[in-house]
């Protein structure tokens, strides 16, 4: 949605529009000033509105307007700021505001937010020049993974047999601590997964952090940071994993995204 062309008004021109008092600036992150939005670019709203840039020296906002009383959050919303920063990360640098920021007008912008932050932005855009964010996440085949911790756990194996035919009420003891054993057993198994591909993938990645399970079948949930070159290397070593481990981890990437996972307040890097 965005390419290094600088076309778009200044922030001059900008502020010198009318303001319509019954709409807001919402924000969506901040990218290097010579950044062109395209004329098809929306965000949030309904209907979608058209995004622009608010200008401030060698950074820039991307802004829509919103109406003041409107409700924002919606499930909607939130899909539209996300396929608009990850977008945006696919072609330029971008430090992203998770929940987006409404301010006044677009002079606000850059009065309380651009101009403030400007040096420490401008940083960190460049920290993040030539780079993007994946996310590896695996999720285990239930079967499989049972299958796994009963033949490699004893206990469980024999919790097993012991309740195998029996009612729910006369085995309750037994079925509450297989439970456990299951439990403690797959979490072994995700710290170790885990590690293994950590231990292949940091090397290709400048950065990476630990996500915490989403599920009790979570594998694996890794974001990375990648230098643009290392992009293809990152996808093999993915596939590589992604042979290895058929039947047991479906594994998936997704990229190039916004930055979310290593941009912190401040808008530092790391």
């Amino acid at each position: 949605m965005a390419e290094s062309v600088d076309t778009a008004p200044s922030p001059s021109e900008e502020e010198r529009e009318p303001l319509d008092q019954g709409l807001s600036t919402y924000v969506y992150g901040i990218v290097p000033e010579d950044v062109q939005v395209s004329d098809d670019a929306r965000g949030v709203g309904t209907p979608p509105a058209p995004v622009r840039l608010v200008r401030y020296g060698e950074i820039g906002a991307l802004v829509s307007e919103v109406a003041i009383d409107r409700p924002l959050g919606t499930p909607d919303d939130l899909v539209a700021h996300q396929q608009l920063l990850d977008a945006t990360a696919a072609e330029v640098p971008v430090l992203p505001l998770r929940f987006g920021a409404v301010l006044a007008n677009r002079e606000a912008v850059v009065d309380e937010l651009l101009g403030p932050h400007h040096d420490e932005f401008a940083a960190a855009l460049g920290e993040l020049e030539g780079r993007a964010e994946f996310v590896v996440k695996g999720r285990y085949d239930e079967r499989a993974v049972l299958m796994e911790v009963l033949n490699e756990n004893v206990e469980a194996a024999q919790l097993r047999d012991e309740i195998r035919g029996k009612p729910e009420a006369a085995t309750r003891e037994a079925r509450i601590r297989l439970g456990e054993v299951i439990n403690q057993a797959v979490s072994a198994k995700r710290e170790a997964d885990t590690q293994a591909v950590l231990d292949r993938l940091t090397p290709l990645s400048v950065f990476t952090v630990i996500r915490d399970p989403s599920h009790e079948r979570d594998a694996v949930h890794l974001a990375l940071l990648v230098e643009n070159e290392r992009q293809d290397e990152l996808r093999a070593a993915v596939e590589e994993y992604s042979r290895l481990w058929a039947g047991r981890i479906e594994l998936s990437l997704r990229g190039p995204l916004a930055p979310f996972d290593f941009v912190v307040s401040g808008g530092e890097v790391g």
